[in-house]
């Protein structure tokens, strides 16, 4: 649709609307303002300004971040918001000998097998790694550790690049130690007729026997696989398979206290050969919860995926490890405990040819 004139470019109307008739002048250089150039018409403020600081200062770019920032502008550029802690002041803080942080593993493919991490899960652990980059500072030391399981060795490997990712980003420099399988942070086990096994690994013997048992009925379960089966059936029927082994005794399944000796036995074998690092473990969500509870005395629930338990082993005066003070953190809860001496803590043994306690 022309206008009045049948050749004025505006739809509708015969003059232009006010707005555009003061930037025709603009151009034009009517009422005796100079049109202006055509980069200050093409480039924004912004740019205009920055290029003029890149002219102004050769060779900025070269400094480090740290340097070229100001310290509130670095503080904001690295500072992890999601996750705020109330923290003592330094006059009145203890110095950590390791800050340890237990982490579920990310969104699995599923727990019939033993399945690697979906992409969501991949996602999940890779952002965790970048947000460990802003928590740390240039000169610390992290180290990766995992259990065997593909969806714990995935998620310490996509933290770790996530790590690797973050730390170019804020150009920092620190020393990390690569992934590598810890057997003390393994999934809890269960004991089958052919020794333990992980958890998931037992289920998929268990599923392989059921059917027969089920469609023959020719004698009665045995009863390793009835606990498996109500463990399954638990979850199965949109229960809490965790809570179930937490509160239920269970003859063939590691009480959840034995999951805690030998989380604590990784943790300080990991902290006298790595004083002053930050631990980085990734496991599974029964043994962390277990671990929250045996710390915290209540059940605080579920981790969720790539959530963790924190664990701050605080330095003594003789530095030794079993004996001092530590504060386990999770969901907004902090407790201070002791670190248990391993030696003094009762074991769980297997007999080579049953299942069996001694």
């Amino acid at each position: 649709m022309s206008g009045g004139n049948g050749n004025s470019p505006d739809a509708g109307r015969f003059d232009a609307p006010l707005y555009l008739a003061r930037y025709r002048d603009r151009q034009n250089g009517s009422n005796g303002a100079e049109p202006p150039s055509l980069e200050a018409d093409e480039t924004p403020l912004y740019l205009r300004r920055f290029r003029e600081r890149e002219q102004n200062a050769p060779g900025a770019t070269e400094v480090p971040l740290w340097q070229r920032a100001s310290l509130a502008s670095q503080q904001a550029l690295t500072e992890d918001n999601r996750n705020k802690e109330i923290s003592a002041p330094a006059a009145f803080a203890r110095a950590l000998r390791n800050d340890v942080f237990l982490i579920r593993h990310g969104e699995t493919q599923g727990y019939s097998t033993d399945s690697g991490l979906t992409p969501q899960g991949a996602w999940q652990a890779h952002t965790y790694g970048q947000t460990l980059a802003r928590r740390i500072k240039s000169g610390e030391t992290v180290v990766f550790r995992h259990a065997a399981t593909n969806r714990a060795t995935e998620t310490a490997e996509q933290i770790y690049r996530g790590l690797v990712d973050g730390l170019a980003q804020y150009e920092k420099d620190i020393t990390i130690v690569e992934p590598d399988v810890a057997d003390e942070f393994r999934n809890f086990q269960f004991v089958a007729p052919d020794g333990l096994k992980d958890v998931t690994a037992a289920f998929r013997q268990y599923q392989s026997l059921l059917e027969n048992f089920e469609r023959s009925a020719a004698r009665d379960r045995p009863q390793w696989v009835v606990e498996m089966d109500r463990f399954w059936r638990t979850q199965q029927g949109g229960g809490d398979p965790i809570q179930h082994w937490l509160t239920i005794p269970l003859l063939h399944f590691e009480p959840p206290a034995m999951c805690v000796r030998r989380f604590w036995s990784g943790i300080n074998r990991l902290s006298a050969e790595f004083p002053g690092a930050r631990l980085a473990i990734a496991t599974h969500s029964g043994c962390i919860r277990a671990f929250a509870v045996s710390a915290l005395g209540y059940d605080p629930g579920e981790p969720y995926n790539t959530e963790h338990v924190r664990v701050k082993l605080l330095a003594d005066e003789d530095d030794t490890v079993n004996g001092r003070d530590a504060t386990v953190a999770y969901r907004n809860r902090v407790q201070e405990i002791k670190v248990p001496d391993i030696n003094q803590l009762p074991t769980w043994q297997v007999d080579d040819q049953w299942a069996g306690f001694r």
